[in-house]
């Protein structure tokens, strides 16, 4: 559990990288930015590189925070689909899409230097596939789509950043989600009706004869 100051640090450095992104990320700039020294900065988390780790996994607790609340709310009234749509557009919303974008760019980086983002990029991994598992409706509730629905996001997330073109890709956000439930409905095994009603047994009737 880290120190209330290095936590303080920690959301201040998240806000700061969130306004300006992580490229030519320098300690000095951000310490100024956020009231601090580079050296304390040092002192807390070791390195420009394991802050940015510990950044990482700030983040991601942030936007696991937001769909815990949404599927606690909706619980009751909205199913997983509807859930995945509700979190698309918050998450999409001009001001959270730099939360997604900073995160895009802390994995790239990431996925340069392993040594050190390794452990937090499979925390981060696993602590999302439980949540979207548990938020599934039971009949969805699978690894592998709970995997279908985390890789889905993260590729739309990237082709929205890379094109800007939000219609087309909530377009099919609202397509999978339809398909999805059209599978349910398919796979789902139709519940017989028992018969309880015994049929009457009609006596046949007797010809009468011409006389």
């Amino acid at each position: 559990m880290p120190s209330p100051r290095k936590q303080e640090l920690l959301e201040a450095s998240l806000d700061y990288l969130v306004k300006n992104g992580v490229a030519g990320l320098s300690l000095r700039p951000l310490a100024d930015a956020i009231g601090t020294s580079a050296r304390l900065l040092i002192f807390h988390f070791g390195s420009k590189e394991a802050l940015l780790a510990d950044m990482l996994g700030a983040l991601q607790v942030r936007l696991q925070a937001v769909l815990v609340e949404m599927a606690s709310a909706s619980a009751n009234s909205v199913e997983g689909s509807s859930l995945f749509e509700r979190f698309w557009k918050w998450a999409t919303s001009p001001a959270n899409l730099r939360l997604l974008r900073l995160g895009l760019e802390v994995q790239i980086l990431a996925l340069q230097d392993p040594q050190i983002f390794s452990t937090k990029l499979r925390e981060s991994s696993t602590a999302w596939m439980d949540l979207v598992l548990r938020s599934l409706p039971e009949q969805e509730r699978t690894p592998a789509t709970a995997t279908l629905f985390t890789a889905l996001f993260d590729g739309l997330v990237l082709d929205l950043l890379t094109t800007g073109d939000r219609k087309r890709t909530t377009d099919a956000v609202v397509r999978f989600v339809q398909l999805m439930r059209e599978s349910v409905r398919q796979t789902t095994p139709a519940i017989p009706i028992p018969n309880n009603r015994r049929r009457k047994q009609t006596k046949p009737r007797r010809s009468r004869r011409l006389s």
